[in-house]
């Protein structure tokens, strides 16, 4: 199983040493991948019909995942990088195409690109896109992106996307993998039909409840339950022995990926991540 860390964005306030820091560290420490969330803008909540519900503000930063993962590849010589998630359908589809396609090449093929709906109307408007169509959006998105990423010429015609006899050149060194991340029956459904994996947030219990029920949904669809990746994002909370407990039984449930999450400890500078990371690491035998 591959075990990864999330990197931990809310508590290093954008400091772009941290970047080069954590990333750097991730690798030394023998983690096989880092895995960043995305928003392009943080919205003030207060005041907003409907509500926003969810949790970040216009205080929370953010890196754009490709502008840092394209950064990271040139300083590190291992490990994966993957978005969990990139917010697909409020972006350009041929753009996120070339973005991806580029970190795919210039990292050596390390992405993996999870992509999801999102929560915030806000960031939506502010890009240009309609946020009550997303779920529709996405699934015409990355049906469009892998002939992108590997047909000569594309010719297309859907209800969002329109490309005329264009390509996308140089194209990534393969198809960059696409997995979903989100909750619920809608976007276990999307996954089973469309995606190479899927990333699990909330508890374990949950995780490997839902990691079941999607297995069953991808087998009945004729596709290879093997071939299917699963990562669990886990929480903080308690000591590393619980930590490495959550991640053991993970594996025995047929887990193939897992993220470390370090942000929600109290840790506010790279270093006191890094020594967390590395505890984690020798607790693992990953060193």
């Amino acid at each position: 199983m591959q075990i990864g860390v999330v990197y931990p964005q809310i508590e290093l306030r954008g400091d772009p040493d941290a970047v080069r820091r954590i990333g750097t560290a991730v690798e030394a420490l023998g983690f096989d991948h880092l895995l960043a969330y995305d928003h392009v803008l943080g919205a003030v909540p207060t005041d907003r019909t409907p509500a926003l519900t969810g949790p970040y503000t216009e205080r929370d930063p953010f890196h754009d995942p490709f502008v840092m993962f394209a950064y990271l590849a040139g300083i590190t010589d291992r490990i994966g990088f993957a978005t969990g998630i990139l917010i697909l359908p409020q972006r350009q589809t041929a753009l996120v195409a070339r973005q991806a396609a580029d970190v795919e090449l210039l990292s050596g093929g390390r992405l993996r690109l999870g992509v999801g709906v999102g929560w915030n109307p806000v960031e939506y408007e502010a890009l240009g896109e309609d946020f009550h169509t997303r779920g529709a959006r996405q699934e015409e998105q990355i049906t469009l992106l892998r002939r992108l990423f590997t047909e000569p010429v594309v010719d297309f015609a859907g209800r969002f996307d329109r490309i005329d006899r264009a390509a996308l050149v140089p194209k990534p060194s393969r198809s960059v993998p696409i997995w979903l991340g989100g909750s619920g029956e809608i976007a276990f459904d999307r996954a089973a039909r469309l995606a190479d994996g899927f990333i699990f947030f909330g508890g374990l219990d949950r995780a490997i409840d839902a990691w079941k029920r999607l297995r069953d949904r991808v087998h009945s669809l004729g596709r290879s339950v093997e071939a299917f990746g699963a990562d669990y994002v886990a929480l903080p909370g308690g000591e590393v022995g619980d930590l490495v407990a959550q991640i053991d039984a993970w594996r025995e449930a047929g887990g193939t990926h897992v993220s470390v999450a370090t942000m929600g400890r109290g840790l506010d500078s790279p270093d006191g991540h890094i020594e967390y990371l590395a505890t984690v690491a020798d607790a693992l035998g990953r060193r």
